[in-house]
């Protein structure tokens, strides 16, 4: 238990404790102020907090002053005089009282309530990704043992929130002591169109480290064009003239300086998101690989590989240095339900979880942590997943049954899936809206009808969509009556379609619904009855309930046709259920 003022912060039990009374802090403020009490006299990037609160996810720091804000009414604090949080304009903040550890946790009273939940910002723990970690370790080793030193690049790929820059981070921390960190990160809209973005990025950190002092006349005698162009200036007027020529920059030149920095220590550069990155970048890190001057370097890539195209020139250099056994890959893939359950123990800071909890999130988020973090935050917003018990015994129960949990996705996820929706062109959004009508799986032909289309044409399309983005891929295909055929996909995840899916009006998902089950009785023509289910489906949904409850009569005269009695029963009852609503 923390002790600052007349202020106890307890992070076990998630409660903040002021003259013997608990304060009341929403998970959120908690996180940030634990971190900060946690860090005392350190300055706390606006990025680092960020990164701690929403990790793998964007975030306006603007979201950081509202919380920082209630936190200093919580605690009386003034902005232009602080006791506890002092903020330093465009950089952070920093938690200025003195900070003691209380040996005694049952000094703080007994609450009279229930304990307030723990706060989920920011996993506690990182888990199953040992096999990863043994892999990024022997390639530290590789690097940093011996006096020629050797270079390594490696590529740490998987979908959008499966844990690339939570592995990356893990793996820095347990750096040795001496080990220079640099990191640059290419931001969608702008690394693809500012030569050298996340390069540029992490010469700043380098310029801020620990040793910048020593790392900046480096630069400035080998580099000194690409350190006046991060705004540091150069040691020399020589070297500043440098950079009045706009081809001043020359790649080779940073090679070199970044073989002098790695000269007698290791150096790990950590390029994230590579996926969206400029060509100029790509030709830098090909250079750093292929160049045989020593060097102990280590460059750790982050990308997403369903979000790169088949010519795009990343895919190509991946492969170019697999064959020259430049590299390696550390595939991160979706996490098993024991891993899961690990999660989310360590998200509700205990040992147990309600039984099956763990199963219903790694149904729901299909491995994915961000997701399954999402989904968890979710079920304890409506108030599904609640705390019980006292103090220390406290934990989360469900309350609810799981099945109750509306069908809409949580609202972070879907922030996140929308802001990779708008970045597609306006005929994949077509076509992918019309897909989330079917299920996770549809056809081309369905596809085709409900955007009113010829059948080829949507089916090249969607085979476009598919190696071009990582929200499809093809799956197979089907036999349609008279023997024609046609390819069906699936997409990537059930939020993609979930959200596409409720992002479309509901005039235009009705036209579209219709639609689909009036192609589904052209195709099937005279064999109605075998689809009447799943165009009653389509009816249904389209607000077309008299034609969906004849499509289910019709289902039920074909099954009593076949003997199949009970069938024809539960289609009838169902019919009149509809019918009932009219």
């Amino acid at each position: 238990m923390k002790q600052f003022d007349s202020f106890r912060l307890d992070s076990a039990s998630g409660c903040l404790w002021h003259d013997g009374e608990e304060i009341d802090l929403p998970p959120k403020q908690f996180a940030i102020l634990s971190f900060l009490v946690e860090n005392p006299g350190r300055l706390i990037t606006h990025d680092e907090l960020l990164d701690k609160l929403w990790p793998e996810t964007f975030v306006q720091p603007q979201v950081l002053r509202t919380y920082v804000l209630e936190l200093r009414k919580v605690l009386g604090d003034e902005a232009g005089n602080p006791r506890f949080i002092q903020t330093l304009p465009k950089r952070g903040y920093r938690f200025v009282a003195s900070v003691t550890e209380s040996q005694d946790p049952a000094s703080a009273p007994a609450s009279s309530g229930t304990a307030a939940p723990p706060p989920l910002a920011g996993s506690a723990g990182f888990v199953n990704r040992t096999r990863e970690l043994a892999l990024l370790g022997a390639e530290f080793d590789r690097i940093a043992q011996g006096d020629q030193g050797k270079r390594r690049v490696v590529f740490v790929t998987g979908e959008a929130g499966i844990g690339k820059t939570a592995l990356v981070d893990f793996f820095c921390r347990q750096l040795p002591p001496g080990t220079v960190v640099a990191r640059g990160e290419c931001v969608p809209g702008v690394g693809a169109r500012e030569e050298y973005y996340p390069v540029n990025e992490a010469l700043g950190h380098l310029c801020a480290s620990g040793a910048a002092e020593e790392l900046c006349r480096i630069l400035a005698r080998m580099a000194p064009a690409w350190l006046a162009h991060i705004g540091r200036q150069p040691e020399t007027p020589e070297a500043s003239a440098v950079q009045q020529s706009p081809e001043a920059r020359m790649p080779g030149e940073l090679c070199a300086a970044l073989e002098e920095i790695s000269r007698d220590r290791p150096l790990v550069l950590v390029f994230e998101d590579l996926h969206w990155s400029d060509s100029a970048t790509l030709n830098l890190l090909a250079a750093l690989a292929r160049r045989r001057a020593p060097a102990h370097l280590l460059v750790l890539v982050t990308f997403r590989p369903r979000s790169i195209a088949p010519g795009h020139p990343l895919r190509a250099l991946k492969h170019d240095m697999l064959v020259r056994k430049l590299c390696t890959e550390a595939a991160l893939e979706p996490f098993p339900k024991s891993a899961m359950a690990s999660l989310i123990m360590g998200e509700l800071h205990q040992s147990t979880l309600p039984p099956g909890l763990s199963e219903f999130v790694h149904h729901h988020s299909e491995g994915n942590p961000l997701f399954a973090n999402a989904i968890v935050e979710h079920l304890i917003a409506q108030q599904i997943l609640v705390i019980s018990g006292e103090n220390g015994a406290a934990h989360y129960e469900i309350r609810s049954p799981l099945n109750t949990l509306d069908s809409e996705v949580p609202g972070k996820l879907a922030e996140m899936v929308e802001l990779e929706i708008e970045r597609l062109a306006p005929d994949a959004k077509e076509l992918l809206e019309a897909g989330s009508l079917l299920n996770v799986a549809f056809p081309a032909w369905a596809v085709a009808a409900a955007v009113d289309c010829e059948a080829a044409e949507v089916e090249e399309r969607c085979d476009a969509m598919a190696r071009d983005l990582h929200f499809v891929e093809r799956a197979g295909e089907d036999e349609l009556p008279g023997g024609a055929r046609s390819a069906f996909y699936v997409f990537a995840h059930e939020v993609y379609r979930e959200v596409l899916y409720q992002r479309q009006s509901a005039a235009r998902r009705a036209q579209r619904h219709v639609r689909i089950a009036e192609r589904l009785a052209q195709l099937f023509k005279g064999r109605e009855a075998d689809v009447a289910r799943e165009m009653a489906m389509h009816y249904e949904a389209a607000g077309e309930l008299k034609r969906a409850a004849q499509a289910l009569r019709a289902a039920a005269t074909h099954a009593a046709d076949r003997s199949a009695h009970f069938e024809a029963v539960e289609l009838n009852d169902r019919a009149a259920q509809i019918e009932a609503r009219v």
